[in-house]
């Protein structure tokens, strides 16, 4: 398959059910798990723990190399081998990185890793991608992080060899940064045309276009509901440009729960309701243990 944008009308829209005009949507949950200063078994606990709580649709992990808070020294779990152990160890709930930087792995290399962790999992991968930012990590690993345009540009060309190796039998790919020459990527994922994608970011201009494009998901990092409720109808604004379902993207965001009272979880995620999100991502504390699950699954049963 040579290069060409009417792959991109190959997606994963089957997450998102339409809901009718007028009928507010309960919001959704998942949780993340921060691989910074835990030890595995810990985070292995609080995935199975999940797994058997239905309100939880997802878990996710994050990919970097080095913790980013406390000490930047201190140990920090891998993220896509952590999710071939987890999609073995779980039976029910989806999983992915949230999100797995494009410029730490050649996009054909991703695709693979994605194909063999959709068929551990049984099918629940979900394909989080970003641009990447982390300029500490990038400088103390020698890899490039380029300037915006470019780094954004590289990001538009990894996802289509990402979308054309998984979907398609043989591909080929000229770009300016990236090249396929009759290139495979065997065995196919379960989910066809290949896994969900979600992608992470805030800017209104590549990073939504691309969502509009590519994406089953959107996830938000803004920390305020207006500026998320601003950046949607930017979203919304990019479908109408390329002909795609709105209504067909999930629009979620990442809140960071200390571990401790509900009632203010509750209202900070009714705040995030009310603007549009659609999945609440609750970051779970370090210290998260199994058990705080099933109490926290009960108080935002008031809001699913």
């Amino acid at each position: 398959m040579t290069r060409g944008r009417g792959s991109a009308r190959a997606r994963r829209d089957s997450l998102t059910p339409e809901t009718p005009t007028g009928q507010e949507q309960p919001m959704r949950f998942a949780i993340k798990t921060r691989p910074e200063h835990t030890p595995w078994a810990r985070i292995l606990d609080v995935w199975q723990a999940a797994d058997e709580i239905s309100l939880f649709e997802s878990a996710w992990n994050w990919d970097h190399f080095y913790p980013l808070t406390g000490d930047v020294t201190g140990p920090n779990l891998e993220a896509w081998t952590m999710l071939a152990a987890l999609g073995q160890a779980t039976r029910r709930i989806r999983l992915g990185c949230q999100v797995t930087g494009m410029i730490y792995r050649h996009p054909a290399v991703l695709a693979n890793m994605a194909a063999t962790v959709d068929h551990i999992s049984s099918g629940r991968l979900i394909l989080g991608i970003g641009a990447a930012w982390n300029e500490m990590e990038c400088n103390a690993y020698g890899f490039p992080l380029p300037p915006l345009k470019e780094r954004f540009d590289r990001f538009d060309e990894g996802i289509e060899v990402l979308t054309q190796l998984l979907s398609s039998r043989v591909s080929n790919y000229s770009g300016k940064y990236f090249t396929l020459t009759d290139a495979y990527c065997e065995p196919k994922p379960v989910q066809r045309p290949y896994p969900p994608i979600t992608i992470g970011g805030n800017g209104p201009k590549r990073t939504l276009r691309a969502v509009a494009r590519w994406a089953a998901e959107w996830n938000a990092s803004v920390q305020d509901t207006a500026r998320f409720a601003e950046l949607k109808e930017i979203l919304r604004g990019h479908c109408a440009d390329l002909g795609r379902d709105f209504s067909s993207i999930t629009c979620s965001c990442l809140l960071r729960w200390d571990g401790g009272s509900h009632d203010a979880l509750l209202t900070t995620l009714a705040e995030w309701r009310d603007a549009g999100a659609d999945l609440a991502v609750i970051g779970l504390p370090t210290h998260a243990k199994p058990e705080s699950l099933s109490a926290l699954a009960d108080a935002l049963r008031s809001l699913a």
